[in-house]
């Protein structure tokens, strides 16, 4: 597992569910909790920061996900947040991210909007100038905020449209949030050139991803795990070639799975159904992209050719243009070559 573990830190990759918020290192909430101390229960201490994110289930975690966000109160915090969530993922050599990014949240605590998209666009231009990587937008709903988060996401999308913005998201919780009562919103995003890349199935049954297939349009689906469960959505699945954006490890801390072990990566993997492997919220978590790629292989018995696949699938899977693509499996392919 050694050589797997050193074939994985060097291999190219890209990162296709990764939360803009949840990647703050414990560094950086740190700093921007020592920044707001006194107003917020999010420890300043690094060391306790671990045992603030012992999540009980998917519902604490969204409470202690929604007390980071709280952190992020000007645009300077968006754009240090963000600036430092492209060092990271070049020093894991990601080459390619597409970030789900929730504006409503930053807005809604006083950021206004030009001045979010600002932030994030410039700490955008810098990760690509100083680190090589190349951060794209996903702009996500958050379903717990109900109706009026999804009109004022979309208005910021469509308003203000960042230079990378390419999709539109839905996250939060699912148990109560009904996928499609958010379909008007979704319409207005992909008729304006956006991917649907909702949320789905990850804490509910398969019924919440075939919602998000037909009232969504989805393209991609956020973790979508429930699928294993309906053989018939893993064969529409497949058929139609929709990925899973599957993150082992935050589907064990969140308790959608009990052990790792039980997790349905193989079964998806075994019926045809394409599949990326992420991170989600990695510090959160406690685990990495790299991280993410070592339990895949475990789970599927991969060695290290298997693993680069896993690597290509993603960059098949984004929404990069096609020569970007080509310009990232060529290198994975070098990588690989010259590791063996």
């Amino acid at each position: 597992m050694t050589d797997l573990t050193s074939f994985i830190a060097g291999l190219p990759k890209a990162e296709l569910h990764v939360h803009h918020v949840g990647s703050a290192s414990p560094r950086i909430v740190a700093e921007l909790a020592a920044r707001h101390e006194g107003s917020s229960p999010v420890p300043a201490d690094p060391a306790l920061l671990a045992e603030y994110f012992e999540f009980r289930d998917f519902a604490h975690f969204i409470e202690v996900y929604l007390s980071v966000v709280d952190l992020i109160r000007d645009p300077e915090d968006v754009r240090l947040l963000t600036y430092e969530i492209g060092r990271e993922l070049a020093r894991q050599q990601v080459r390619y991210a597409e970030l789900t990014v929730t504006p409503y949240s930053s807005v809604r605590r006083g950021i206004p909007a030009p001045a979010f998209c600002e932030a994030i666009e410039d700490a955008r231009t810098g990760a690509a100038r100083d680190f090589g990587v190349e951060l794209r937008w996903c702009f996500d709903i958050p379903g717990e905020a109900g109706l009026a988060s999804a009109e004022e996401t979309l208005r910021i999308a469509l308003e203000e449209r960042p230079d990378g913005l390419i999709s539109f998201g839905l996250g939060g919780p699912e148990i109560g949030v009904p996928r499609p009562q958010f379909k008007p919103y979704f319409d207005k995003a992909r008729a304006a050139g956006l991917h649907s890349v909702p949320h789905a199935g990850e804490t509910t049954g398969p019924q919440t991803i075939w919602d998000a297939l037909r009232d969504l349009g989805a393209e991609r689906i956020g973790h979508g795990i429930a699928a294993a469960q309906d053989e018939r959505l893993m064969a529409h699945l497949a058929e139609h070639q929709i990925p899973l954006e599957v993150c082992p490890t935050s589907n064990l801390r969140t308790r959608a799975v009990a052990t790792l072990a039980e997790h349905p990566l193989a079964t998806l993997v075994a019926a045809g159904v394409p599949v990326s492997i992420n991170s989600d919220d990695p510090p959160m978590f406690g685990t990495t992209l790299e991280g993410e790629y070592a339990a895949a292989a475990g789970l599927l018995g991969l060695d290290a050719a298997g693993v680069a696949e896993l690597a290509k699938a993603a960059v098949r899977h984004s929404f990069r243009p096609a020569a970007g693509k080509a310009e990232l499996l060529a290198e994975i392919d070098a990588y690989t070559a010259t590791y063996g």
